[in-house]
């Protein structure tokens, strides 16, 4: 795609990156095949490549409209147009450059801004969020239904594997996962206990910094991501051997940090460093470890959702159903395995009624063969999926450690 930079980003590392993503992409179309936006509202400039000429268009006219963020704004950021794409066009990265540029030329309406600020106040804070779930929790009973159903029940947590063993893991303590869904590290602890590795977490670690880099506020996001560096540093030097992330949405942005940070001189190096060491939890167990847990067979027809992040971002799309079969689940028929349930991080806060619509057609989707759970690999998607699931929702790793073998 020929493109010729307004002055503004001309000769600038910006324009320069987002000039050369640009250029990788022939406007074939084959994006809008899979784009749940697209497909939704079947609006040109509400598909992968629609919103690539949008932003041509800023980079070469050095503004862009208020339509134009409304159609940036839209997109999921779900990346299923680059599993799609023949010629490696690296759209999420394009999306982020063209929305924070908007972000800096145009104010947004009072409420927007509102709505975004506390989201970043609130849900990138583990003590924060907590608090206003438990207050959550104890209301729910008398809110209104449509209300209640958003706010998950509390769990009654398991416990902490006490053994300690040579082999050392680091493990994301991501955010708002250890308030909502805090069996999902315990579930992994006591599964990778049983394999014969301690899984730690480092004092100050904390948001992965997602949000706020999704949100356009790119420096609080690149500093979420040097605290992180800074706290698991230590324990790096000492051999860790991963970094553990139980949530795929986060595990994407850590396997980002090298490429993020590359420019900082500080942290570029170190950065590249915990980008090799992070693993999402479906890559890091294999069927071999799988195989010595020796779990039970489970008779649980069980519907799995690959959230995008998984399938997508870190190109995993199998992994957790080939995990499940070896650990003799009975796994249940589904159909439009690509599509984003529209957890899509803040998405469901910030677009309502099209995630709604998302989250709709997707149930739909897993529900086809009539399971008794649904499973995914995100905390985002467990806990839209069970805003409206007419069964249990759970994190993968829940069912694995639920059914393997006894000590």
């Amino acid at each position: 795609m020929q493109t010729d930079l307004h002055p503004l980003f001309k000769g600038t590392e910006l324009g320069e990156e987002a000039e050369s993503i640009l250029r990788s992409c022939v406007h074939c179309g084959f994006c809008n095949a899979t784009c749940p936006t697209y497909q939704e509202l079947g609006d040109e400039r509400d598909g992968p490549r629609g919103r690539i000429y949008l932003i041509k268009q800023l980079f070469e006219t050095g503004s862009a409209t208020d339509k134009t963020r409304l159609h940036l704004d839209r997109c999921l950021n779900c990346r299923s147009c680059e599993t799609t794409c023949p010629s490696g066009v690296q759209y999420g990265r394009l999306a982020d450059l063209g929305k924070a540029v908007i972000e800096q030329q145009q104010t947004r309406p009072l409420g927007q801004r509102l709505l975004r600020w506390g989201l970043r106040q609130v849900l990138p804070y583990h003590g924060r969020f907590s608090a206003l779930l438990k207050l959550g929790q104890f209301v729910r009973p008398v809110l209104p239904r449509a209300v209640a159903k958003k706010i998950p029940v509390a769990s009654v947590k398991l416990t902490w594997p006490s053994r300690q063993h040579s082999r050392k893991m680091l493990y994301l303590d991501s955010c708002g996962q250890r308030g909502a869904t805090p069996n999902t590290n315990i579930a992994t602890a006591r599964v990778l206990d049983r394999l014969g590795i301690t899984l730690t977490s480092a004092p100050h670690s904390g948001c992965c910094g997602a949000l706020s880099y999704h949100l356009s506020e790119t420096q609080e996001g690149l500093d979420f991501m040097r605290r992180n560096i800074d706290a698991w540093w230590p324990a790096i030097e000492a051999g860790a051997e991963a970094i553990v992330v139980t949530a795929s949405g986060c595990g994407v942005t850590v396997k980002e940090y090298g490429t993020l940070l590359r420019d900082d001189p500080h942290y570029a190096e170190r950065a590249l460093r915990v980008s090799v060491l992070a693993k999402d939890l479906a890559e890091l167990i294999s069927l071999e470890d799988i195989a010595r847990l020796a779990p039970r067979a489970d008779p649980v027809k069980t519907a799995v959702h690959c959230p995008c992040t998984l399938q997508h971002g870190l190109g995993l799309p199998d992994n957790v159903e080939q995990l499940l079969r070896a650990a003799g689940m009975q796994l249940a028929k589904t159909t439009e395995k690509h599509l984003c349930c529209g957890s899509a991080g803040s998405y469901s806060i910030t677009q309502p009624q099209l995630s709604g619509s998302l989250l709709d057609k997707k149930l739909k989707a897993l529900t086809i063969d009539n399971p008794q759970r649904i499973v995914t690999a995100n905390v985002g998607c467990q806990m839209h999926l069970a805003t409206a699931a007419s069964v249990p929702v759970m994190h993968w790793i829940e069912v694995i450690e639920q059914n393997m073998a006894v000590d």
